[in-house]
């Protein structure tokens, strides 16, 4: 379990880390380091890139996002910072579900789904363990946060 910090402290985090500045350089040192210190882990989270195509402009999109291990899931949360709208990656890859995430050195096929009922809280339970700040935003806002499952992909003609 991560140690829990201030409200504040998240609230600062999440300015930093929805930046435009931080959203754009983070992607090309992340590839350049292969993920290593500091964009492959903050906070004690793993940091991955998510490549999603734009709905609208269908322009490819990389997003660093915090994620959490769920077997050979991952799990990511749509909570910009608990703003009341709600991130545009979680639209793109609701109309584009089939994505790539990056992973280190490691590009890994995935197709997206925002989880529901039980499944959800559970995942939730597993980010909240990892990052405590999504308690806050989930608090400052009155959308429900999306608890985003990222599965490995199956390869066409893999037996």
């Amino acid at each position: 379990m991560t140690t829990r910090r201030s409200p504040r402290v998240y609230w600062i985090i999440g300015r930093i880390g929805t930046s435009r500045l931080i959203t754009r350089l983070h992607p090309p040192v992340y590839r350049m380091t292969g993920g290593r210190w500091p964009v492959g882990r903050n906070f004690g989270v793993l940091n991955v890139i998510v490549s999603t195509v734009g709905r609208r402009s269908g322009r490819v999109r990389e997003i660093p996002l915090f994620a959490f291990e769920d077997g050979a899931r991952l799990v990511v949360i749509g909570s910009c910072m608990g703003r009341p709208e709600e991130p545009a990656w979680v639209g793109n890859l609701a109309a584009h579900p089939d994505t790539e995430v990056r992973v280190g050195h490691d590009v890994r096929p995935m197709r997206a789904r925002v989880a529901e009922g039980g499944e959800r809280d559970r995942l939730w339970a597993l980010a909240v363990r990892g990052y405590p700040g999504y308690e806050d935003y989930a608090r400052w806002t009155t959308r429900r946060i999306p608890v985003v499952v990222l599965e490995p992909a199956r390869i066409e003609g893999a037996a």
